[in-house]
């Protein structure tokens, strides 16, 4: 007796199908399962006989073969057991309704019950692709997987309800189309919280319109890590293209519950500084995406930035320039996206109070020359503002109200994201960030006086390539902001003071 069934696997971020054919013959009874299953898969015969006794149902006393095709892709996790458990029942002959068109993800446990899985989002994108009618899901993915139009999602709840839905003894139902709501901002965490700081904030201004990283760096109890946990809240709301990326990362990451199946605000991670560098990369046996690509189409702020550990750093160098992360290993290789704005934070020395107005420094040069050269030139020159947070004032601290909320800034960087937009209608840029070098001259025109400045700022500083390119990409934000369509000479200098702390810190140092 032979049956075989739809389903699907992942690896990485990547989709495929997986055909589960059985072969029930005479022999000695055995139950085997080939096709590079990994442990998990192997495994998956212990529940499938435990949920079919569950169900009042004999398991075959033969020699059962189950192959899950194509045979040279390693298959992993339990995704594959509600797929098995029917190409069973099909072979037996328990069920005789075609099932040409229907796929079956979801792992099944042993009293029979249908278990939530991880990265049923990509997969259900891919049975769309392909044509597939029919997907039955965990009842705990419905919401996710319902995400997806043009394709039926069943939610299942446990195997006897999957076994009545095929017998037509009592038929399940389509889910509806979920229509995520629109995102909310958390109020309680607003810029209006911050006292004084007016630069700070008007420099995080302009990195959240355009989408460009920034370095923090003050004394202790400046403001540093106040001002960057607050802007998520200024952050624009993310298009449903943006939503869907960056939900199928945190779907095979199994990090959305049934009441968030689709992440509606721009993510916002904060490892601690004692990360590792698969962490924050992503890495393991089967790679899985690190904090730098759960950060995709979100913000990434990392506290402390010089207490992390120094190759750990390194390694967002080239995922930085290239908005994606490769992780290779002998079984294949896979990239996750990280579009992502860095904000970073960091103290002047170990002490903090190296160039504090009114405390004195106790550190040697040396050591804040070490503290440093911790922050490499090539990852420096990564941040397109440096951002120096002044120690706030007494008067400032002490006075009341007057300070502008998050709410009046989001509205100047959705209108600042609005013009870029339209500007770059056609293409696959998003923001001033992530214009290309090709695109630089079409997209960012200077006036004469605008040129000459930067002329004269490039030879001044003594400035890289990279650095032309991204002070030249913050003035065409600066002028965005300004409602410019040619940079002038004020937003160059605008954008060029933003450049002026390595050589203040870092002139000696690297």
């Amino acid at each position: 007796m032979f049956a075989k069934i739809s389903s699907l696997g992942l690896y990485g971020l990547n989709a495929f199908q997986v055909d589960v054919e059985i072969d029930i013959s005479r022999g000695q009874p055995q139950f085997d399962i080939v096709g590079l299953p990994d442990a998990v898969v192997r495994e998956s015969r212990e529940r499938i006989r435990a949920a079919l006794r569950a169900c009042s149902i004999s398991f075959p006393v033969a020699s059962v073969m189950v192959n899950l095709a194509p045979a040279d892709t390693r298959k992993s996790g339990s995704v594959h057991d509600m797929a098995i458990f029917m190409a069973i029942l099909k072979a037996m002959r328990m069920i005789d309704k075609p099932l040409d068109g229907c796929s079956f993800i979801g792992e099944i446990s042993l009293n029979g019950d249908i278990r939530r899985i991880n990265g049923v989002l990509p997969m259900i994108m891919l049975a769309r692709e392909l044509g597939i009618g029919s997907v039955f899901v965990p009842a705990d993915n419905a919401h996710e997987a319902s995400v997806i139009t043009g394709i039926d999602i069943y939610a299942v709840h446990n195997a006897e309800e999957l076994i009545r839905h095929f017998r037509g003894e009592e038929l399940l139902t389509p889910c509806e189309h979920y229509i995520p709501p629109e995102a909310a901002y958390n109020e309680t965490i607003d810029f209006s919280d911050v006292c004084g700081q007016q630069s700070a904030k008007k420099a995080l201004e302009i990195a959240a319109a355009g989408g460009h990283n920034a370095l923090l760096i003050g004394a202790p109890g400046s403001g540093k890590s106040m001002l960057a946990k607050r802007m998520p809240s200024i952050l624009p709301p993310l298009t449903f293209e943006e939503a869907l990326e960056t939900t199928k990362i945190h779907s095979i990451s199994g990090l959305l519950t049934p009441e968030m199946p689709i992440i509606t605000k721009r993510p916002f991670r904060s490892p601690h500084h004692t990360i590792s560098s698969a962490g924050l990369a992503g890495g393991g046996t089967i790679p899985h995406p690190g904090e730098v690509s759960l950060a995709h189409n979100g913000l990434l702020f990392l506290d402390e930035l010089a207490e992390f550990d120094r190759r750990t750093l390194e390694i967002l160098r080239q995922p930085l320039e290239d908005r994606k992360v490769t992780i290779a290993r002998a079984s294949g290789t896979v990239s996750y996206p990280c579009t992502i704005m860095l904000i970073g934070a960091m103290n002047p020395c170990p002490c903090g109070y190296y160039g504090h107005p009114k405390r004195k420094c106790i550190c040697s040069q040396k050591k804040v020359a070490a503290y440093l050269s911790k922050i490499s030139g090539p990852l420096l020159d990564r941040f397109d503002l440096h951002i120096e947070v002044a120690p706030v004032e007494f008067e400032e601290l002490s006075s009341k109200g007057g300070e502008e909320s998050s709410a009046e800034i989001r509205k100047r960087v959705v209108a600042a994201r609005d013009i870029q937009e339209e500007r770059f209608k056609g293409t696959r840029i998003t923001c001033n960030a992530l214009i290309t070098p090709d695109k630089l001259q079409e997209f960012c025109p200077m006036d004469d006086s605008a040129e000459t400045l930067m002329k004269n700022v490039f030879d001044r500083l003594g400035l890289s390539a990279r650095a032309y390119d991204r002070i030249l990409k913050v003035a065409r934000t600066i002028a965005d902001l300004d409602s410019s369509e040619v940079i002038r000479k004020q937003h160059v200098a605008a954008a060029s003071q933003y450049r002026s702390l390595d050589r203040k810190y870092w002139s000696g140092s690297l």
